[in-house]
């Protein structure tokens, strides 16, 4: 496999690094965020991670926290989500070949983590955004998937408990508000 391309991700990153000093280690959790980002249908455990960085697991881990503000788990997470919701919007392809292109390995698993974090099913979201077809079609996709970006700051079991108590808020409302 050949490294991706290195985005422009290191100034979006600076103002959330906060205590990070060193810039080779952020330049190290770059490489492993494009990595990601270029193949987020594969399986990146922290070990290919940290291998990829040049740093220990556990280094790893706590930095890419640091640095990007969610365990390097979470942050592939939004990025499955976020490419399984494009693709729910914009192509016909079935609920199951989505969720294997952008690497489930169980649709029951890709369905319960689509609804927890997006607070819709697949077919939900793809039956709404057909039917809302209006002024976001001539939007930019870039625009409309930050916009749209799941909230992954908590866990899911804490997510399921405030919306149990009627305590859930999106990241969205949060802005309004």
């Amino acid at each position: 496999m050949t490294p991706p391309a290195t985005t422009d991700t290191f100034t979006t990153v600076l103002p959330a690094v906060g205590s990070l000093q060193d810039p080779a280690l952020l330049r190290r959790l770059l490489r492993a965020k494009d990595w990601m980002d270029a193949a987020s249908q594969e399986a990146w455990p922290v070990e290919r991670l940290a291998e990829v960085s040049g740093v220990s697991q556990a280094h790893f881990a706590r930095s890419f926290k640091q640095a990007f503000g969610v365990p390097p788990h979470r942050y592939l997470l939004t990025r499955r989500i976020e490419q399984a919701s494009t693709l729910l919007r914009d192509t016909d392809w079935p609920v199951t070949d989505i969720a294997f292109a952008t690497g489930w390995e169980s649709l029951g698993t890709f369905g319960r983590i689509f609804r927890d974090i997006t607070g819709k099913s697949p077919s939900v979201l793809r039956r709404e955004a057909r039917a809302e077809v209006g002024p976001l079609a001539s939007m930019p996709a870039c625009i409309l998937k930050a916009a749209e970006r799941p909230d992954l700051t908590i866990a899911v079991l804490e997510k399921r408990r405030r919306a149990a108590a009627g305590t859930n808020r999106s990241s969205t409302s949060k802005e309004i508000e």
